[in-house]
């Protein structure tokens, strides 16, 4: 498996031409994350100029950094010179990757486009986390994302390194806990401390501290399992986590490896809770005897005395900590979120509440919990919007979202016209030109979608009987009335995936009732052609079995039934691998559930405007009440536009 290549620029060379040259003006590259301050200018720097010097210097202070003056630099860009200054190598390294961002081609030549740049992380912890217990994941693997992490400017690399299925890290004290019998997924699959210490070094080098997790007492079947215990109270227990905590330490200093984090989430078995003892004790251990900041979740359980630890929230629950640092793990689990409105949400999400950090908010961790168990490894990578999603946090993080805009657009798109549209259409583009310039041949399950809109009707009651069919069917109107009920259509709402209402109850569009929508909208093309489409009426969570009901059988696009047509003219479903699935079925993998990672369905669009009108009943239990229609170029993992597509949600029967 090769990796993304996000090595550092080698060969920029720094000194000052000893001629000044005229540049002509080039567009501005797409930066992410944007940075604090910047100025274009139409300067350009030579890269190949063998009389040119790129100077890299640590100064005492940058006096402009409002924030995190660790990790800030300045970065200056002009015909004759290249200026990078911060106050740390790892203020170096960060300007390093802006450097690289920087760069374009003209004529066959390679230059830096001109700028004067101030910069600085709104967040001291900007972090990603892998859950490998579950499923483990190979080296290179892990490295790939690391280098992405690290191209991002990214500094934590979270590792829950043990679960339920598996205790993942080689233990040379009790070698049984690695054994294949105490595992129930990819048995025997563990990181030797050679490797663990490879990777620790591995993010060093990129600047990015790895945080391991041991997440006890809860999540520890395979523990449990490999040591003989039936519970987490039994007093055996204790000297055994105190003897691993001790194993984990020894493997990097205190000053490589300053967080170790300890679970503690999650009991909801008697034969998970803990002696009183024992987490008392490894809180000690950890930050008394090894001089390491503990971290534990919150919702998570109670440490009797504990004044010091760094709490991670999980859950809408999960409320700061009086006193205690934390940090937000809240609204960012990438395996419940669809790859089109997770985007939005990722991009409009306050960390911590805050435009930026203080003395308690660290920041925020992006998190990928694939609790399902997979085929094969990259399926986590392409079942979930990892690399879009950590492109998306890493604006937020870095940048910090200035508006205070509430939950309003955590799951959908502002309203056309809006300058809060404006602002994020500016992000996607940059996001598409680095998917374009950086992930060929990469899962990056993102497309434009600010361009498109949609209108919707409804929900129109059916009494339960999700397949009755309405006029809406047979004759676009303005209004319906409909037993005695008058029926408008609704919008122009924005985007490729729209949830009517949401799952985790932000706000969306609809009240949550029991109905039928329609949904309808135009596109416009250049030509007749046949291109594919991405079409889901469900965002199935690769997370506890198929949650939302059972799977749909062949001929059906979801389990309430809907239905899709292109000019008049049904759209077929999948045929699927696995119809009819029952919804408790976390140990079947994936494979063409969802429409981001399966072949798209293929729509032929006429020249002009097409109509698409789309059928999505939901009943009082649907968990997901959202549809995707999305026209788009797809050749394995790479994903792009349909070239020259309108789209407008316009009523008119003719344009």
């Amino acid at each position: 498996m090769s990796r993304l290549h996000f090595q550092p620029l080698i060969g920029l060379i720094v000194i000052v031409l000893l001629f000044s040259c005229k540049a002509e003006k080039e567009p501005a590259p797409a930066l992410i994350p944007m940075p604090q301050q910047l100025e274009w200018s139409s300067q350009q720097f030579d890269m190949a100029d063998s009389s040119a010097r790129f100077v890299q210097r640590i100064v005492p202070a940058i006096p402009q950094a409002q924030l995190n003056s660790n990790e800030a630099y300045t970065l200056n860009v002009s015909a004759d010179s290249v200026i990078l200054e911060a106050t740390s190598e790892t203020g170096i390294y960060r300007g390093l990757q802006t450097v690289k961002q920087l760069v374009f081609e003209k004529n066959g030549k390679r230059y830096l486009k001109g700028c004067a740049i101030v910069d600085w992380p709104a967040f001291r912890i900007r972090g990603f986390m892998q859950d490998v217990g579950r499923n483990f994941q190979p080296m290179d693997m892990l490295k790939e994302q690391i280098d992405v992490l690290a191209a991002y400017k990214y500094n934590v690399f979270h590792f829950h390194v043990t679960e339920n299925p598996g205790w993942r890290l080689e233990s040379k004290i009790y070698p049984q806990l690695n054994t294949a019998e105490s595992m129930t997924r990819e048995k025997g699959k563990v990181y030797t401390q050679e490797d663990f210490k490879e990777l620790v070094a591995y993010c060093q080098d990129r600047k990015i501290t790895l945080i391991p997790e041991f997440d006890i007492p809860g999540h520890s079947a395979a523990f449990r399992k490999a040591m003989g215990f039936e519970s987490m109270s039994d007093p055996r227990v204790q000297p055994v986590l105190i003897d691993l905590v001790d194993e984990l330490c020894s493997l990097a200093p205190a000053e490589v490896m300053p967080y170790i984090h300890l679970g503690t989430d999650e009991v909801w078995h008697n034969y998970e809770e803990p002696s009183p003892t024992l987490l008392p004790a490894l809180l000690e251990r950890v930050t008394q005897h090894h001089g390491r900041e503990l971290i534990v979740w919150r919702p998570g359980q109670h440490i009797e005395g504990d004044s010091v630890s760094i709490t991670q929230l999980w859950s809408s629950n999960g409320h700061p900590k009086p006193g205690h640092r934390y940090l937000d793990s809240r609204l960012n689990y990438l395996n419940h979120l669809d790859p089109l409105a997770g985007i939005t949400q990722l991009y409009f999400e306050r960390i911590n509440g805050a435009a930026h950090g203080d003395s308690l908010r660290m920041g925020g961790i992006l998190c990928c919990w694939n609790d399902n168990n997979v085929n094969d490894e990259y399926d986590i990578l392409t079942q979930n919007p990892v690399y879009p999603g950590i492109l998306t946090y890493s604006e937020t993080s870095w940048t910090g979202q200035q508006k205070d805009i509430g939950e309003n657009y955590l799951v959908k798109l502002p309203e056309k016209g809006s300058e809060l549209l404006n602002e994020f259409r500016a992000f996607e583009d940059r996001l598409i030109e680095h998917r374009d310039k950086y992930f060929a041949g990469k899962p990056f399950p993102y497309v434009k979608q600010t361009n498109m809109e949609w209108r919707v009707l409804g929900p129109i009651a059916h009494g339960g009987d999700v397949e009755v069919q309405f006029p809406v069917e047979n004759e676009l109107l303005e209004t319906y009335q409909i037993d005695s009920a008058n029926y408008t259509w609704q919008g122009p709402f924005v985007g490729g995936t729209i949830h009517l209402t949401h799952f985790f109850g932000y706000p969306s569009y609809f009240p949550r009732e029991e109905g039928t929508y329609y949904a309808y909208t135009q596109i416009w093309s250049p030509k007749a052609q046949t291109v594919g489409a991405w079409i889901g009426f469900h965002d199935w969570s690769r997370s506890a079995g198929r949650r939302g009901g059972p799977f749909p059988e062949d001929g059906e696009w979801h389990n309430t039934h809907p239905k899709a047509w292109l000019n008049g003219e049904l759209i077929a479903a999948p045929k699927w691998n696995k119809p009819g699935l029952a919804s408790n079925t976390e140990e079947i993998p994936f494979t063409d559930e969802n429409y981001f990672f399966r072949e798209p369905a293929s729509i032929h669009l006429k020249k002009g405007w097409n109509k698409v009108l789309l059928k999505i009943p939901v009943k009082n239990d649907t968990w997901k009440r959202m549809f995707t229609f999305v026209p788009v170029q797809f050749d394995y993992l790479t994903v792009s536009e349909v070239k020259d597509l309108r789209f407008s949600a316009d009523l008119k029967k003719e344009r």
